[in-house]
């Protein structure tokens, strides 16, 4: 065996960095030795360790998407009134942090003059986490930035004040099938009619096997159209969900007709009080109305609204519709009970797991 010293191997660049690289000074120092922490107002966080030292975090809103020009600005604004650290959180917000707690009413002075509201802590509506839709997802059957974009234009009271019963988690999904979450309130989009299929173009761009198996419900088969191998549907059988368009783009699923919206509430990940939840749906069919997406917006607001003349302190959205019942909830709401709130599909007891056991 050899006893000479070898290099060692370099660290691949994959994964999580080491994050205390980035750190503020003053959360290395106190890293794991943390007292408490409490919100002097909205929007503004303060840690206070067990030496005594504090450490704020001022937390404003931004767009998702960003030019160079508006990060540019977001980072001199870190540099001039904070201590140059900054981070962005999954819902799109930017946090600065600082040690001296004079710098933070300038701090939120200045994103207020260039346009960053403050907020999105404590029982506010947060911010929006959304996907990218017509940006750069190669599925999307909405904008979900868009319709982002017009409801935080509507709820801006919300996020910049902590007056709802509880945190009010918002979430927008461009298509069915790749992303989005559980949620207060989802919004996402729902297919309504099976693919329309261009038959010259299938066997060039598809790899017709995948696709066939791709179909959750076994809804789709290799056919022969005018002489050419493709697909075809079984519309019988077929959910609409779009699981066939990302790997067969031939096999459109997204048409005016075709492409709605439908909101769902009360979906939890915290084991906060509550278990989790699965958001259930709440109203089917809104159209796609770009820009502003306007019938997407009242209801959102009518939810909101009942929720925060109703519910008790601390309850979730879903907490607060279990005390009061469904029935109720429509009634406050005043939402229609539609035929889509039934679950009509006969294969469900047959085809879909009825246990916490995975099988296939």
């Amino acid at each position: 065996m050899s006893n000479e010293k070898t290099t060692p191997r370099a660290a691949d660049e994959v994964g999580v960095p080491d994050h205390h690289q980035y750190m503020h000074p003053v959360l290395e120092k106190n890293h794991g030795n943390w007292a408490y922490h409490d919100r002097p107002r909205a929007g503004v966080l303060r840690h206070v360790s067990k030496s005594g030292d504090e450490i704020f975090t001022v937390r404003a809103g931004t767009q998702r998407q960003m030019d160079v020009f508006t990060i540019r600005k977001l980072c001199d604004i870190g540099d001039e009134f904070a201590d140059g650290h900054i981070r962005f959180t999954t819902r799109s917000n930017i946090e600065y942090m600082m040690s001296d707690e004079a710098k933070v009413q300038p701090l939120i002075d200045k994103l207020g003059e260039e346009g960053f509201p403050v907020g999105g802590t404590g029982a506010s509506v947060t911010m929006i986490s959304h996907t990218q839709g017509w940006l750069h997802c190669d599925i999307p059957g909405t904008d979900a930035s868009g319709v982002v974009k017009g409801l935080m234009d509507m709820l801006h009271e919300e996020f910049i004040q902590e007056k709802m019963p509880n945190r009010v988690r918002i979430t927008t999904s461009c298509c069915q099938i790749n992303c989005g979450g559980q949620g207060d309130i989802a919004i996402n989009v729902q297919y309504t009619k099976p693919p329309k299929i261009n038959h010259d173009l299938v066997a060039n761009v598809c790899e017709r096997p995948a696709v066939v198996a791709r179909c959750p419900v076994a809804a789709i088969r290799p056919a022969m159209v005018d002489g050419k191998p493709t697909l075809e549907v079984d519309e019988k059988k077929c959910v609409c969900c779009g699981a066939c368009y990302p790997p067969c783009p031939p096999m459109q699923i997204n048409g005016d007709d075709s492409t709605k919206i439908a909101i769902w509430v009360g979906g939890k990940h915290s084991n906060a009080r509550s278990k989790p939840t699965f958001h259930k749906l709440a109203v089917a069919n809104l159209p796609n109305n770009a820009p502003h997406w306007p019938e997407v917006n009242a209801v959102v607001k009518r939810i909101v609204k009942a929720y925060k003349k109703d519910a008790k302190h601390w309850e979730r959205m879903g907490e607060w519709i279990e005390r009061i019942g469904w029935n109720r909830f429509f009634e406050m709401t005043d939402l229609a009970f539609t035929k889509h709130h039934l679950d009509t599909w006969t294969g469900a007891r047959k085809t879909m797991n009825q246990s916490a056991h995975i099988h296939f």
